[in-house]
């Protein structure tokens, strides 16, 4: 079984926005300041993007950060068959 890699995930939730605002890739890329190839291996997942480069592209694409990592965390958990996080899991990383 291939391994979930979140830069994929992420590629998937960056792509569905761009798209279902109707907006290409040179759109994002010129109002995220980044190169048009870059943004697309990025949506691609081929590459990781830095929190910089994320927080423009989410920028670009009026979408909040938080929303975005929130729908990446979503897939991630449907693809590790992960229906609910343990009792006490939020908790003990804000401790």
């Amino acid at each position: 079984m291939r391994p979930v890699l979140m830069r994929e995930l992420l590629g998937e939730t960056l792509r569905e926005q761009r798209v279902a605002q109707g907006r290409t890739l040179r759109d994002i890329s010129g109002s995220a300041r980044v190169s048009l190839g870059y943004l697309s291996e990025v949506e691609r997942g081929q590459k990781e993007a830095s929190s910089e480069l994320l927080s423009a592209i989410c920028a670009a694409l009026d979408v909040p950060l938080s929303q975005v990592l929130a729908d990446v965390s979503d897939r991630m958990a449907l693809r590790e068959n992960v229906t609910t996080l343990p009792v006490g899991a939020a908790v003990a990383y804000a401790a």
